[in-house]
């Protein structure tokens, strides 16, 4: 990355400052230790939008995918299934693992909608874009979850389970129109925290600064088991 002197613009929806190569950097490590502890990272700048060549939508490097290959080179995983219900597709992490049998990648999604990739027609064998569409809440993602999610990483058989967990879905969040609830969160990482015998996860959207704690307690007491 080039020296920055000040806050700056790497493209349009994506500011940095003197500081934010760090920042990125530092996430890209927490969401490794999160995996091995298995546990949520809760970073910033988030990564999913990051492609393998340029940052994009606030997102400097892709910690899940990062992390996803630290464990298949360091903790003798062998297959990972990359679960990401961030109301934005995650374009990056689908662009870094398009052309990878070893990542099955499944993007729940409000469509259509930034970045506009993961429409219903953009699937292969080892994606699986679930676009949703606007004003969709917990009846409509748990049930995409238990038809779609469920069957698709439980054909795959994952080592590990890393969840991209944006809370942009949620009713009050300002940048999306979706109706997702605290409860629907928690249940989504339940759900989430079954579907391997690893599993870990990281935070990406969330743009409600008065909801946003809660909303990730819920799905620490989803990840946890936790009714």
């Amino acid at each position: 990355m080039r020296s920055i002197h000040g806050p700056t613009w790497l493209e349009l929806d994506t500011p940095v400052s003197e500081t934010s190569y760090e920042a990125a950097l530092l996430a890209s490590g927490a969401t490794i230790e999160a995996v091995r502890r298995e546990g949520f990272a809760l970073v910033r700048p988030p990564g999913h939008h990051a492609l393998p060549g340029r940052a994009m939508g606030f997102c400097l490097i892709n910690h899940v995918a990062v992390a996803a290959r630290n464990a298949q080179a360091e903790l003798g995983v062998r297959r990972v299934a990359i679960v990401d219900w961030d109301v934005h597709h995650g374009n990056g992490t689908q662009a870094i693992f398009w052309d990878d049998p070893s990542v099955l990648y499944v993007s729940l999604h409000q469509w259509p909608f930034y970045p506009g990739t993961g429409g219903p027609s953009e699937q292969n064998e080892t994606t699986v874009n679930v676009p949703l569409a606007a004003g969709s809440g917990d009846d409509e993602y748990l049930s995409a979850f238990a038809e779609i999610v469920e069957p698709a990483v439980g054909q795959f058989e994952p080592d590990l389970v890393p969840v991209s967990a944006g809370f942009d879905a949620h009713v009050a969040d300002p940048l999306a129109l979706m109706e997702v609830t605290e409860r629907g969160f928690r249940e989504l990482a339940r759900r989430s925290a079954a579907l391997a015998p690893r599993g870990a996860a990281l935070l990406e959207g969330g743009y409600n600064l008065e909801t946003l704690p809660q909303l990730v307690l819920m799905a620490l007491e989803g990840f946890a088991g936790t009714t």
